[in-house]
């Protein structure tokens, strides 16, 4: 292996062994084994799918800082990171739904949400806020949104704002993909025997979710921040400190969703 490419690989491995603790905070976070019921489920639902929107947001941020998206049409970048993301952005904003159509995963995560009978209200209400030309603060308040989610769009949309495509990858790469633990999917997976009309969306869209973004995407991912951090020490260090506070956020999260999945359980 060539210096150059070997010392890429450093930064990458150094990334991910500073992040083990919070990966695995996340990973083995207690709200998972308070999910054992439907209702808890929807719960999880509405904080998760925040998160899910705020994902397509990141990537279509990547999208636009490393391709053109403006006409004229000029060469944006270099070639290998215009392929890397717009092969993320296809299979995240359009794949196959459970039933063969073609549509994102943050549309077939409503689908998932409605034959759940988790209620939507609220993130259609903060999207149509935003269509309408409501700023973020405005959407949240009509949306009722919950305190955690607030604040982890809010991060996401920080890290957008500095219009650096380094610290975008970074976050999207270390601190969204591959972070469903086999416990959870397996408690899905036991709810859908006994719920098959429920769940056999949000199934498929974990199935997918594991197969697209934890397998391939992943790797298209790494890929991307290497060639965007190159050999800049600055860009790493900076990534390394993003990518810590992303963990954090998700771990505010799923505090928040915790904390109203016990509370509903044992209503004063």
């Amino acid at each position: 292996m060539r210096p150059y490419l070997r010392d890429l690989k450093t930064n990458i491995e150094k990334i991910q062994r500073d992040i083990i603790p919070l990966r695995d905070a996340i990973v083995n976070h207690p709200v998972y084994t308070q999910i054992s019921t439907l209702p808890d489920l929807r719960i999880f639902m509405g904080y998760h799918v925040y998160a899910v929107w705020d994902f397509m947001s990141l990537l279509k941020a990547l999208q636009i800082n490393l391709t053109c998206v403006s006409l004229p049409w000029f060469p944006v970048g270099s070639g290998k990171t215009r392929s890397l993301i717009n092969e993320i952005v296809a299979g995240e904003e359009s794949d196959l739904d459970n039933a063969g159509s073609q549509k994102s995963h943050f549309e077939l995560y409503l689908d998932a949400m409605v034959q759940c009978g988790a209620d939507t209200n609220g993130i259609n209400v903060f999207i149509d806020s935003l269509k309408a030309g409501h700023g973020f603060n405005e959407a949240y308040h009509l949306a009722g949104t919950p305190a955690a989610a607030r604040q982890f769009v809010d991060f996401t949309f920080d890290v957008i704002k500095t219009g650096k495509p380094h610290l975008q990858a970074s976050i999207f790469t270390f601190g969204r993909e591959d972070l469903i633990p086999n416990m959870f999917t397996t408690m899905v997976n036991d709810l859908n025997k006994a719920f098959p009309d429920e769940l056999s969306i949000y199934k498929y869209y974990l199935d997918r979710h594991i197969e697209v973004d934890g397998d391939h995407h992943s790797q298209l991912a790494l890929d991307m921040t290497t060639e965007l951090c190159g050999n800049n020490e600055a860009h790493w260090a900076e990534s390394l400190e993003y990518t810590r506070l992303a963990l954090q956020q998700r771990i505010a999260l799923w505090d928040g969703a915790l904390e109203e999945i016990i509370a509903n359980k044992n209503p004063k």
